[in-house]
C-alpha cells in the first residue's frame, strides 16, 4: 500500500513543478523532465501527466487551443 494521497502533488512538489514550468522549460525533453521528477520526488509518470495538464492549462488561459501539433497549424 502506498501512503502516498491520490489527490497529486504536494504543495512543496507544486513550487518546484512551477519553477521549471516557468523559468525552465514549458515541454521538457525526458532527461530534464527525470531531473524535475528527481527534484520533485515523482514518478517521470507524475511529471509528465503534470507538465501536460499544465500546459494545457497555460494554453487555455492564453486564448490557445488546449492541444496543438504545431506553430503552423
Amino acid at each position: 500500500m502506498s501512503t502516498e494521497p491520490a489527490s497529486g502533488p504536494t504543495e512543496d512538489q507544486v513550487e518546484i513543478l512551477e519553477y521549471n514550468f516557468n523559468k525552465v522549460n514549458k515541454h521538457p525533453d525526458p532527461t530534464t523532465l527525470c531531473l524535475i521528477a528527481a527534484e520533485a520526488g515523482l514518478s517521470e509518470e507524475e511529471t509528465q501527466k503534470w507538465f501536460k495538464q499544465r500546459l494545457a492549462q497555460w494554453r487555455r488561459s492564453e486564448g490557445l487551443p488546449s492541444e496543438c501539433r504545431s506553430v503552423t497549424d
